[in-house]
């Protein structure tokens, strides 16, 4: 089933996410959920606060965005190992690299995108959906996108590695959202 995502705006996104069990009851359909809610909206991501549940879990594929470079984007990620896989209770070990900048956007946050400076490379420890332990290192794009989600249990968003600035002139623009004035192709939660 596709869920609505929860706008910019829900204390739901800014909440630092609780740990779960295999007792978490309808687990695998939470997470069927979430990989066709994702998919419906067309993200690479998705996190459990971004459909309302403040839980530490999220998924990521980023299959098709790996295998629709084009040769520049060969030549920037050459070592690029694209997943599909999902992260319950994840727990980031180190973050390495030389920060680098990518135009980055939001479900909860539709309409805009910015530059975000990331780590090129991630190291995370965390259980798949059979709760069992996993360890990995991941880069590039990969990276970007686990940074991402995995910022959202820990209650942050991109727009929080804004300069104050650039948050200033997206004012606006965040206010539309956060009180529902924006059209987007998916259903969502806007704050009351």
């Amino acid at each position: 089933m596709v869920l609505p995502v929860f706008a910019y705006g829900q204390a739901v996104l800014r909440k630092v996410c609780d740990p779960i069990d295999s007792t978490f009851p309808e687990l695998s359909k939470l997470i069927e959920n979430m990989w066709e809610t994702m998919y419906h909206t067309n993200g690479v991501g998705l996190a459990a606060p971004q459909i309302g549940k403040p839980i530490r879990i999220f998924v990521v594929d980023t299959i098709q965005i790996v295998e629709n470079f084009d040769e520049e984007d060969r030549l920037d990620y050459p070592n690029e190992q694209p997943i599909k896989q999902v992260f319950i209770n994840a727990e980031k070990l180190e973050e390495s690299g030389q920060p680098w900048a990518y135009n980055e956007g939001c479900l909860s946050i539709p309409k805009v995108r910015e530059d975000v400076h990331r780590a090129q490379s991630v190291k995370l420890r965390w259980l798949n959906e059979k709760f069992e332990p996993q360890e990995g290192l991941f880069d590039g794009i990969t990276a970007r996108v686990i940074l991402h989600e995995y910022d959202h249990i820990d209650g942050k968003l991109f727009i929080d590695y804004l300069p104050p600035l650039k948050k200033r002139l997206l004012k606006k623009k965040l206010d539309d959202i956060s009180t529902g004035r924006v059209k987007v192709d998916y259903r969502m939660v806007f704050p009351k």
